[in-house]
């Protein structure tokens, strides 16, 4: 297992480029999850409702056996296998998703954790309870036999126990330290938003636990090599050259667990357009943004997925997470007595500060914009993500905050009353207008909550009140917490995309459980219909300013 393991890294490792003139590889050589007859023809069978279902299936025998098997159940219908038969193949073959995993509670788990006495309001409070307890419910761990037979799942094996997003997601994602996508095989070959070394940070400072750090901080590096290495891009800017990153994963075929979706779309497209089509869906997937008219802009046909353009956009939020990750490793090499390494990454988180102002900064605007490299020019477009900057601390004038909520304001976000949209564009994507997503939530609240400015922290506050009134008020409704919440409409489960909402759900128990530690002597449950309006919004922004 251990020499898998090591396999696996060098496969997302290996440094493929998009417009070779070969033919692009697989996501990984199973034939069962990630490529080949037997998949093609169930998935574009559709016998689930979510292509996920199946390549989440465990085998009931070995691969070469239910190969086999399926050829010569293959041969006796012409090789295109009737639909029913197929049902019958698979129900022999595979098993229920989820039996490789069992339940798992944390040993250290506490019932109440002692941030809930900081809630003032009463129901909020006891909604905070019950968020802290869903974490039991998300909370696994993989079964032995994962271990002694890897060829029989899609699933990646992980002595360590985890917590499940929820729904049809019941694996492990990156989000909880993980390199690749997440752990299934046929995820290996992308990777996300690139955390690993901001997560032990938070680590650290909550254990001071400095052995930890000296052994993994090569792993924390290897990353950062990674992204290096395979995902960085040249940009001129003022008769300047600067090194900035994207999202590009140059592998073939549908996505396994949206085959049938990305090969209806492919066929679209003339036959030579079609590895470059599947390879910027992957690389869109690898952004955690699948998907929004951030990634069609400045294509053919900016309505149509078809036209999507991932690698040719140099992202602001995937550089400001970097720069961040760059500033923290000098911080952990001196912590560690290495004044070489600390040097390497102070001067290469200077270099990625003067490339975010020189190339992606817009005075005009007063906020980052992500950078499209065909056209040569920024989309200047509103997505939370044009705030990430300040989500990092990578900006160097102080003025930039100020302007960065003029932004704000100029946009007219502050007049959404139930959280802040992902895009104002109105696609069909799931991360676009009308839905609102917690991290990004996140990212503005705490961008604005760590200025010095009265106003922007004010601000902060009151999107943080609107987000925990939507969050509360849908869960008091339906008894669940959703990836993503429509705010065109007092605030409801969110929709659009390829698969239907989630219930579970990490991100959005994590986000909302941080706000009401942050603010939980200020919040309020109220009404659905107390939420602020703008010119409420304006008047507490003007008290907040008043001499105390």
């Amino acid at each position: 297992m251990q020499g898998r393991t090591w396999g696996l890294r060098l496969l997302l490792l290996l440094g493929l480029r998009l417009g070779s003139q070969e033919a692009l590889p697989p996501p990984c050589g199973s034939q069962i999850y990630c490529h080949g007859e037997l998949l093609r023809q169930v998935q574009m069978a559709k016998l689930y409702q979510d292509d996920k279902q199946f390549v989440d299936m465990p085998l009931s025998s070995a691969p070469d056996q239910v190969l086999r098997h399926f050829r010569e159940l293959a041969q006796t219908h012409n090789l295109s296998i009737p639909r029913q038969e197929l049902q019958m193949f698979v129900q022999e073959h595979f098993r229920a998703v989820g039996q490789e995993l069992q339940p798992w509670t944390p040993e250290d788990w506490r019932d109440s954790p002692q941030f809930l006495q900081k809630i003032l309001d009463p129901r909020l409070r006891a909604w905070a309870g019950q968020l802290h307890q869903l974490w039991k419910k998300l909370g696994k761990k993989v079964k032995p036999e994962v271990l002694s037979h890897p060829e029989q799942f899609s699933l990646i094996y992980s002595r360590h126990p985890f917590i499940v997003p929820g729904g049809r997601f019941v694996e492990f994602y990156y989000w909880y330290g993980h390199v690749p996508n997440g752990a299934r095989v046929y995820y290996l070959q992308r990777s996300q938003p690139p955390l690993l070394t901001l997560m032990m940070d938070r680590y650290v400072a909550h254990t001071n636990d400095t052995t930890f750090l000296r052994d993994h901080i090569e792993t924390l590096a290897s990353e950062l090599d990674f992204w290096t290495k395979n995902r960085s891009i040249s940009v001129s800017s003022g008769g300047k050259s600067y090194i900035l990153n994207h999202y590009e994963v140059p592998y073939g075929g549908p996505r396994p667990e949206s085959y049938s979706k990305d090969a209806e779309l492919a066929a679209t497209l003339l036959e030579g357009n079609r590895d470059t089509l599947l390879a910027e869906l992957k690389a869109s997937a690898e952004s955690g943004w699948d998907f929004s008219s951030r990634w069609l802009v400045g294509g053919p046909n900016p309505s149509s997925l078809s036209s999507i353009r991932t690698s040719k956009l140099v992202p602001v939020d995937l550089n400001a997470f970097l720069c961040q990750a760059e500033g923290l490793m000098s911080n952990f090499y001196s912590r560690l007595g290495n004044d070489s390494e600390a040097a390497k990454y102070r001067n290469l988180r200077a270099e990625r500060m003067a490339a975010l102002k020189d190339v992606l900064w817009d005075e005009d605007k007063g906020v980052w914009f992500d950078y499209d490299l065909e056209n040569e020019k920024k989309n200047l477009e509103f997505y939370p993500s044009n705030f990430a900057p300040l989500w990092a601390g990578c900006f160097s004038d102080p003025d930039d905050v100020d302007k960065a909520l003029k932004y704000l304001e100029d946009s007219r976000i502050l007049t959404y009353q139930y959280g802040i949209p992902t895009s104002l564009q109105k696609t069909g994507q799931q991360w676009d207008f009308p839905n609102a997503w917690a991290p990004l939530q996140d990212l503005v609240i705490r961008g604005l909550a760590k200025s010095p400015s009265a106003k922007a922290q004010e601000v902060a506050f009151q999107l943080a009140q609107n987000w925990i009134r939507t969050n509360f008020d849908v869960y008091s409704k339906k008894s669940a917490m959703y990836e993503k919440y429509d705010i065109s409409n007092g605030g409801q489960p969110g929709g659009g995309g390829e698969y239907e909402v989630q219930e579970g759900f990490g991100w959005t128990n994590g986000v909302a459980l941080m706000l009401l530690d942050r603010y939980g002597d200020r919040l309020s449950s109220g009404a659905q219909t107390a939420l602020l309006a703008p010119h409420c919004l304006a008047a507490a922004l003007l008290l907040s300013l008043l001499p105390q």
